[in-house]
């Protein structure tokens, strides 16, 4: 009797000049896979590799029974980008998403993030116990002005439902930051630990961050209202402090003029920044966060 899972399990790997390392990785997700479900496939996506990565997975490929496709990138696209390259090409009930090639972790989280998934949780996401001092700082300030009832951490690899891609695609049809855009989808996600530490560093992270920010969390309003009405109290001060000299009588000849004009002048630039950031934020809410509402899930009973 076949005891398999029945579910049909997409594997979307990320591929940059990964060498050797690829194809062993690939070897151990799939003999994963195989182990455990009837049908699945692999969607690799060679974001422009320059070694012989693509050459060495082709030679594998034509060894394993699995589909496995291949998503050459015309340029390099960098990760966020290439892996929602991977997710549309993607078929999957359920699907693997693997940033790295890094195996830090044992391979028998791969179906234990599947067996978790089937408890009720959208997002499985495998993170280590241990993390750099960078993305920990990223992380907590990520969570400390974020909205989501779920705290974002480092991850190896999530496992997500159909749903949840579909949500988070309704939403936005680009995601600048995958994982946040899960976090902020509302729906229910759960975190496996393992002990180790991912070591491998991608390129490009600290501009992800900032976008990030700015568009997952209110880190920039709070940031940008804060400077603006630190230099409106500023400007204010310095209007006051003019005043004062001119009341005492003791004024410089025009500094007093010139100071009022342009105390005032900075009081009302400020003032006026302060209401634009305001409508720059309801226009990021209304064009970007486009769902009204969340719900995590449905739960039906019957007599």
């Amino acid at each position: 009797m076949n005891t398999k899972e029945k579910n049909f399990i997409s594997a979307v790997i990320y591929l940059h000049d990964d060498g050797d390392r690829a194809v062993a990785f690939c070897r151990t997700v799939a003999s994963e896979l195989d182990a455990h479900f009837a049908q699945y496939e692999l969607v690799v996506v060679d974001d422009a590799c320059t070694d012989d990565t693509v050459a060495r997975l082709r030679e594998w490929g034509r060894e394993q029974a699995a589909p496995l496709t291949i998503l050459h990138m015309s340029l390099f696209h960098g990760l966020e980008d290439a892996m929602n390259a991977g997710l549309d090409a993607a078929i999957g009930d359920y699907v693997y998403e693997f940033d790295s090639t890094e195996l830090c972790y044992p391979a028998s989280l791969i179906f234990e993030a599947y067996r978790t998934a089937l408890t009720g949780s959208d997002i499985v996401s495998v993170c280590p116990r241990a993390v750099r001092g960078g993305s920990s700082l990223f992380y907590k300030l990520f969570n400390a002005n974020s909205q989501s009832a779920y705290q974002l951490r480092t991850d190896a690899f999530r496992l997500v439902t159909r749903r949840a891609i579909n949500r988070v695609h309704a939403s936005s049809a680009h995601l600048p930051y995958r994982k946040a855009a899960y976090a902020a989808s509302g729906l229910k996600m759960t975190d496996l630990e393992f002990d180790g530490q991912l070591t491998v560093k991608g390129g490009g992270r600290f501009n992800l961050a900032v976008d990030s920010l700015a568009l997952y969390t209110d880190f920039g309003f709070k940031a940008s209202m804060t400077i603006t009405l630190c230099m409106l109290a500023l400007a204010l001060a310095e209007l006051v402090y003019t005043l004062i000299i001119f009341a005492t009588g003791h004024p410089v000849a025009g500094w007093t003029t010139t100071m009022f004009v342009i105390t005032v002048g900075f009081a009302g630039l400020f003032a006026v920044l302060t209401i634009v950031v305001k409508y720059l934020c309801l226009l990021l809410n209304l064009n970007f966060r486009q769902q009204k509402y969340l719900v995590e899930s449905i739960e039906k009973l019957q007599k």
